[in-house]
């Protein structure tokens, strides 16, 4: 979207991902399936020069349960609120952010840039989509159950490994060469 083309009332634009699309984005996000996504922005000029995104990105996509391995899908539906600005002014704005994290000061991120006079609003539900991913995704009611512990206790990934050095503690070896002073 070209920012010199808003009008100053803002708009509205909705997009909506074809399948060659959804299988890129499948792709990129090491998923199974993209089956549905969709975006809908509304765009707005502020006063001070700065261009403000607000929307959402819905979302269906096929994962794998990470407990059972069965196919599952899952809803992803992410808000966007955004604030893009003219690269030069970004450092400006930058200084005002606090960078600490144990401030109890709720402070802004800085703008985004408009990279070329232009807001990539494909890239942003891209984005917005893959923040919205569950890594861990598991089917409704997986529970993970630790394996039981082995009754004896000799039976342990080391077993053998100390069944041959007790071998070789009880085998007599090479005689050791003494140091002498001679030598």
């Amino acid at each position: 979207m070209i920012v010199a083309q808003i009008p100053e009332a803002g708009l509205h634009r909705e997009i909506e991902a074809d399948p060659a699309t959804r299988k890129a984005l499948a792709t990129i996000a090491d998923l199974r399936e993209v089956v549905s996504a969709h975006a809908s922005f509304d765009v707005v000029h502020r006063r001070d020069g700065k261009v403000r995104v607000e929307g959402r990105v819905r979302a269906r996509i096929g994962q794998t349960c990470v407990v059972t391995l069965d196919p599952i899908e899952t809803e992803i539906d992410e808000p966007i609120d955004l604030v893009f600005a003219p690269p030069e002014d970004i450092p400006e704005l930058a200084e005002f952010v606090e960078d600490d994290p144990n401030s109890e000061v709720d402070a802004a991120d800085p703008p985004e840039p408009i990279i070329n006079g232009q807001i990539d609003l494909g890239r942003l539900a891209a984005d917005a989509l893959f923040l919205g991913i569950d890594p861990y995704p598991r089917k409704p009611g997986a529970v993970f159950e630790q394996p039981a512990a082995a009754a004896d206790p000799e039976e342990h990934p080391f077993a053998a490994l100390k069944a041959l050095k007790s071998a070789a503690d009880r085998t007599p070896g090479p005689a050791k060469a003494k140091k002498t002073d001679e030598d």
